[in-house]
């Protein structure tokens, strides 16, 4: 199959409605109509023998076929991308539209405070920040990175450490005042103490109770009854009064230096949860994508 200037700019379309999401916002994005949008995807369907998207009245989504030709393609428009800036003499730019599938609890907890500092720093750049639950489709969705807590599961996605951050057990003075000081972690598995479990979203199941200390690892069944699936509540009903949980260091610290929360095994300190930023690019990742990545990583400084 030769290569021409009309294979070019149906590859463009195509990356323009995965970015954008749909036709309609595809069609304003590059100054077209939606049905000069909509010729141009079908040229490339029929151009390539397979169908890109599976289009209904309410969604756009890329069928398999779709998807893998988009990775394919992705890092290649990324780079022209990048060329184009090379030659225009700004290499380094960091410009246009960038979409962050983002966890909540770095989300609020750590993103929301800098991000004015972020968007400050490069004004030419238009920034999309989709808090979810779940990491999804990044292709699909047309996500340019995400940014996860926890190990992620093997996938194509590119993935790079951001930071570490404790594992602590706490609760608040009410709670200790009510139900005493537990003194070692086993001491949780007493009836006398209310755990506030909390779901993990890969697995669908609780979190298990880890200690770690100098190479050591043991693991604490809890028997607890509630069990939550938000940060914001877990803190909330811990600060109140009416559990244990365990929390990371980046969500409460501000709460254990006013007193709050108070940290109940010091002497279990080893336990580290991960985030993790992952994009679906193998190759250099646009400036942009660099840009935020060094923010990130800069936020556990």
């Amino acid at each position: 199959m030769s290569f021409d200037g009309r294979l070019a700019n149906g590859m463009g379309v195509l990356s323009a409605v995965v970015d954008c999401g749909s036709f309609v916002k595809a069609a304003d994005a590059l100054d077209m109509t939606q049905s000069g949008v909509s010729r141009a995807i079908a040229r490339l369907e029929n151009r390539l023998g397979i169908r890109l998207f599976d289009r209904t009245t309410r969604s756009v989504k890329l069928t398999d076929e779709g998807r893998r030709l988009y990775e394919e393609i992705a890092p290649l428009l990324a780079g022209l991308e990048e060329a184009a800036s090379s030659a225009s003499g700004s290499a380094s730019a960091v410009r246009g539209r960038l979409r962050v599938n983002v966890d909540p609890f770095f989300s609020r907890f750590i993103l929301a405070p800098a991000l004015g500092e972020f968007m400050n720093q490069y004004p030419d750049l238009e920034l999309e920040i989709a808090t979810r639950d779940q990491l999804g489709d990044l292709v699909a969705d047309g996500m340019d990175l995400a940014v996860r807590f926890g190990h992620q599961p093997s996938s194509s996605l590119i993935g790079r450490q951001l930071l570490q951050t404790r594992v602590l057990t706490v609760a608040s003075p009410a709670y200790l005042k009510r139900h005493g000081r537990p003194l070692t972690p086993s001491d949780l598995q007493s009836s006398a103490h209310v755990c506030i479990d909390y779901r993990d979203s890969l697995t669908g199941r609780p979190f298990p109770w880890e200690f770690h200390r100098s190479g050591e690892r043991i693991i604490i069944d809890t028997h607890a009854r509630l069990v939550l699936n938000d940060v914001n509540t877990v803190h909330s009903v811990c600060e109140g009064g009416h559990g244990i949980a365990q929390a990371l260091a980046l969500g409460v610290g501000q709460a254990l230096k006013e007193g709050r929360l108070i940290e109940l095994f010091p002497d279990w300190p080893d336990e580290q949860f991960p985030l993790y930023a992952l994009y679906p690019s193998r190759h250099l990742p646009p400036a942009k994508v660099r840009a935020f990545l060094e923010f990130a990583i800069g936020l556990s400084a």
